[in-house]
């Protein structure tokens, strides 16, 4: 079992990915933290072999993934990221500012693990962030969770 997997965000607001990223540290996260701004740069993550930024076999991956996203939406990410047998069991935490319950409940059937509405207010998003660290070092992920 791999305990420390890399963490992926993928939100395209910068100031919400680098709250997540301090916040996660300020839990005491020391995982690798990668920030991906769109839903197309992390499909081509994992899919597209001549892509700049690649994943690595064998490592464990955990996705922290915005609904509202340019090029790609994150509902379509994570349906096409459920869908690939080899990425299937791979965690995909919600991380967004919707709270329609109909989008709750289409990530879940889609296969999201976690939902997490982020909080509008910021000392409220922060203890929100620093829990899920917390959550994330409790965390057991399969071995390679992401190829």
């Amino acid at each position: 079992m791999n305990r420390s997997p890399v963490i992926l965000i993928v939100d395209d607001d910068e100031g919400h990915a680098i709250l997540v990223r301090e916040n996660l540290v300020a839990a005491g996260l020391d995982n690798t933290i990668q920030h991906f701004s769109d839903g197309q740069a992390i499909l081509d993550f994992f899919f597209d072999p001549g892509a700049r930024q690649r994943h690595s076999n064998g490592q464990s991956y955990l996705v922290l993934l915005d609904i509202r996203m340019p090029k790609i939406e994150g509902t379509e990410v994570l349906r096409r990221l459920k869908a690939d047998p080899k990425l299937r069991k791979m965690p995909v935490v919600v991380l967004t500012t919707t709270d329609d319950s109909r989008e709750v409940e289409r990530c879940y059937e889609l296969g999201c693990n976690v939902y997490i509405q982020k909080p509008v207010d910021y000392d409220k998003f922060a203890e929100a962030i620093r829990r899920l660290g917390l959550f994330i070092n409790l965390m057991m992920l399969p071995s390679g969770s992401g190829h």
